[in-house]
């Protein structure tokens, strides 16, 4: 019983550590949906370089694990003068390396929808911003939206490499916990039960979504 109690007096600690998780992943997220969406185009632009630039860069960061890419932005530039925070460094390495997967479920998503209906829209008189706004873009989001609740999923679990550098997430937290309680088993089974309660609330709101967008299709 004692055990229990004291076990249970470490979740204030672990559950404002998984808010710092949430908002880490959060603005790397936004910042990789973003910077995907720019690779993205990319990809599809009739000029040579620019989609060379951006093959380079989803296969580099999808072929380097995100704890070496966040290791080498982290101890190589100092080397050139720039200092960043663990913080910054975290956001920065998740950001870029998560844009690349952004980049390529997007890519997916617009190479999914039907050519007769860009044909369809071409002869109807709509112009490309037209055609983007009111068939590409919403099509793709319901073709993508799995994908991308993966993505988001895979970024929350993702987000404990950072502790490497020294930020304070999660895993950061429930390492300290471990270290002071010597209960390592009992702490890091917490941690991972609020990973798993996280998770399995973001698998059921992109569910909820995926219901509407199916239904605002079929509608």
């Amino acid at each position: 019983m004692q055990t229990l109690l004291s076990m249970l007096s470490t979740l204030p600690l672990l559950a404002g550590a998984a808010l710092a998780t949430i908002s880490i992943s959060l603005v790397s997220l936004v910042f990789a949906f973003f910077l995907g969406i720019g690779i993205c185009a990319m990809r599809f632009s009739r000029l040579a370089p620019l989609r060379g630039l951006a093959i380079a860069h989803v296969r580099f960061f999808r072929g380097v694990p995100l704890l070496v890419q966040l290791l080498m932005l982290y101890y190589l530039l100092p080397s050139f003068g720039v200092n960043l925070s663990s913080l910054a460094a975290a956001i920065i390495a998740i950001s870029v390396c998560s844009s690349a997967y952004v980049a390529e479920i997007l890519r997916g998503g617009f190479l999914g929808i039907p050519q007769g209906q860009l044909e369809a829209a071409r002869l109807l008189g709509l112009g490309g911003l037209a055609t983007l706004a009111r068939i590409q873009v919403p099509q793709a989001l319901r073709l993508t939206l799995p994908a991308l609740v993966n993505e988001v999923i895979l970024v929350i679990k993702a987000s404990s490499l950072v502790s490497v550098v020294g930020v304070a997430e999660l895993t950061r937290t429930a390492q300290n916990i471990a270290a002071s309680n010597y209960k390592p088993l009992e702490t890091y089974f917490l941690a991972g039960a609020v990973y798993f309660v996280i998770n399995f609330l973001l698998a059921r709101l992109g569910a909820l979504g995926e219901r509407r967008l199916a239904k605002a299709h079929q509608s």
